[in-house]
């Protein structure tokens, strides 16, 4: 994947700051962050009412779900604004003179193309919801809020265009070549069932020449669809059910508690801890790196967050340890995937919302093979510290005790998340809602690391950027999925399977393979939309428990950070520790094959996932 790491935005020359595209900007900016923190006060204010009154607010939860929607699609629009759309590849990037300027024009077209579609698609559902008359809450149309899927849509396939060149030439042969692949579509030559292959094809193409992944995902959805003659309107049908799940809201108020720590001082705080508790032995700046970024992960889920905010305080640390500088960039890398089996992380949330599984016993089948994965990293780290002449100190009892306490709100932050959850005081949505807002207090008013008028808009507007761009992928993906479920995929290759895979356990051999490749590929999120509802029928029939099956997909995604060619950690390390990808992937080898031993261990041995939920059921 290629997003473009986290950055603060360029401020305007002092001669455009009345140009009517920064007013425009800021509003959409705004709405970002005002629809976020909506979502976090409104579940706040909602619990508290009920515990108070016994009553709550009308119609609260669907309004904080169609927040969901509203925040995706402008996310998405502001994520296209800068250029901040996940992609697999960058190859145009790397062209150079007139074919990297035919690359980005052909690839863009392409994109605007199909999410033209898609904003067609989206308008023919919010009329026919329109028709319906259904009401949202408190007298609002459905179709009123609906209607930010086309108009999202379209304002993104308009930034496609624009992005496509810096000059007007270059974005009207992106336009024009955008309404030709449309026209071909909705008057083919033959029979569009002819040109789906040739139609995918040039999907490929574009897709490896920078197209998000959106685009692939949603692209392919609509070349099956109208290759068969089915109406498109399904995706957007697809779409919106999934926006306004009833458990969605977790993910960006997990995600801002997350950014909230990143963008604070709380990554400093955490390493001053762990290297006082730990740094005091040989190989002890190796678990205190392990321990660290478990615990950041687990708030910023697969977002590469934890080596941006990390990577540039935990490499220095390594390598003034003695560490030789490989083992120090391969353990910085690897441990940044660390904790995605960890509660709250957002991949456990996602997974349990498409496998429809219990999000409490997923979160309780994850956290034994979750601790596995972090003792096994620390484990090498400590071992590769062992072999270097590291210079060790006396461990200070009163250092280690004044670190916890200058960190301690940010320590009690996972008590906080579970204790609401597991305590049974609070809703899924409610205890994030709350772990977010406690994240913002400790960061605003009690270390005031951020300043809440001046640095919380930003943050709120980066996790709405990245939110936003994950749901685009997220919708148009349960499209894709919607279609392998109606062609009976998952039945063919569960047929396939029992036929000549008779052991379980050889599949889930097979399938660790397979999804480690998947997991360097393709996007962990889009990962669980499209491949998890294939798996899920084929673990039934082999007579898998679906948490075990969870944890060992995710797992494997877990890994699929480190994998190359094109491993998110691989590339946001080399971004932020300015080495070649290369030599990145050359130094997470080694930690790569300890964790995949790990996931062999929770794979063969299902009561290491099964054991807790099975206790606390």
């Amino acid at each position: 994947m290629h997003p473009t790491p986290v950055r603060e935005p360029e401020p305007l020359p002092a001669a455009h700051r009345s140009d009517w595209r920064h007013w425009l900007h800021s509003a959409e900016s705004g709405f970002v962050a005002g629809s976020l923190a909506a979502m976090m006060l409104l579940p706040l204010l909602e619990a508290a009412l009920r515990r108070l009154t016994g009553g709550g607010i009308p119609a609260a939860a669907a309004v904080v779900q169609h927040f969901c929607l509203l925040l995706g699609m402008a996310g998405g629009a502001v994520a296209a604004r800068n250029g901040r759309l996940l992609s697999l590849s960058s190859l145009a990037g790397r062209l150079q003179g007139g074919r990297q300027a035919a690359a980005k024009i052909f690839s863009a077209a392409v994109a605007a193309a199909v999410t033209g579609v898609l904003a067609a698609a989206a308008a023919d559902f919010m009329r026919e919801e329109r028709l319906a008359g259904s009401i949202l809450a408190y007298g609002l149309p459905r179709w009123v809020v609906e209607a930010a899927m086309p108009a999202g849509y379209a304002l993104i396939a308009l930034r496609l265009v624009w992005s496509a060149a810096p000059a007007w030439r270059g974005r009207v042969c992106a336009a024009g070549l955008a309404a030709a692949l449309v026209a071909a579509g909705v008057w083919p030559p033959v029979p569009f069932a002819q040109l789906v292959w040739p139609a995918l094809l040039l999907l490929g193409a574009a897709t490896v020449l920078g197209a998000p992944i959106f685009v692939t995902l949603g692209g392919a959805a609509i070349i099956l669809f109208h290759g068969e003659g089915q109406p498109l309107a399904v995706l957007s049908i697809d779409h919106y059910g999934l926006v306004v799940n009833a458990t969605l809201p977790t993910i960006p108020l997990f995600t801002l508690a997350g950014y909230l720590l990143a963008e604070g001082g709380a990554a400093r705080r955490f390493v001053v801890v762990f290297q006082a508790l730990f740094g005091w032995f040989r190989g002890g700046p190796a678990v205190a790196t392990a321990l660290i970024c478990a615990l950041f992960t687990t708030f910023t889920g697969g977002s590469g967050v934890t080596i941006l905010a990390l990577g540039g305080l935990l490499l220095p640390v390594l390598v003034a340890a003695k560490f030789s500088e490989r083992d120090a960039l391969g353990l910085v890398t690897g441990a940044g995937s660390l904790g995605i089996l960890l509660p709250p992380c957002l991949p456990v949330i996602l997974y349990a919302i498409i496998a429809k599984v219990d999000i409490k016993e997923m979160f309780l089948a994850g956290l034994v093979p979750g601790l596995l994965l972090i003792v096994l990293t620390a484990a090498w780290g400590a071992w590769a510290g062992r072999r270097a002449s590291a210079v060790t100190t006396r461990f200070d009892p009163a250092a280690a005790l004044a670190a916890i306490w200058a960190a301690k709100w940010e320590l009690a932050l996972p008590l906080v998340a579970l204790g609401a959850l597991f305590g049974g005081w609070a809703t899924p949505v409610e205890a994030a809602a709350l772990t977010a807002f406690y994240a913002l207090v400790v960061e605003t008013a009690i270390h005031r690391d951020l300043h809440l008028l001046r640095d919380c808009p930003r943050v709120l507007g980066e996790t709405g950027l990245l939110v936003g761009g994950i749901f685009l992928i997220l919708g148009v993906a349960l499209g894709l999925t919607d279609w392998l479920l109606g062609a009976q995929v998952p039945d063919q290759l569960a047929d396939w399977a029992l036929l000549h895979v008779q052991s379980p356990w050889l599949f889930l051999l097979g399938l660790n393979v397979v999804l480690v490749a998947v997991g360097g590929l393709v996007e962990i999120y889009a990962a669980i939309i499209v491949v998890a509802p294939l798996l899920v029928p084929i673990g039934a029939r082999l007579g898998l428990d679906p948490l075990h099956l969870g944890i060992i997909f995710l797992a494997n995604m877990e890994l699929g950070f480190l994998a190359p060619p094109v491993g998110l950690n691989l590339l946001l390390a080399s971004y932020r520790l300015n080495k070649p990808v290369a030599e990145v992937a050359r130094a997470t080898l080694p930690l790569l094959l300890v964790m995949f031993l790990g996931v062999l261990l929770i794979t063969y041995f299902p009561a290491l996932t099964t054991a807790l939920p099975r206790w606390f059921r």
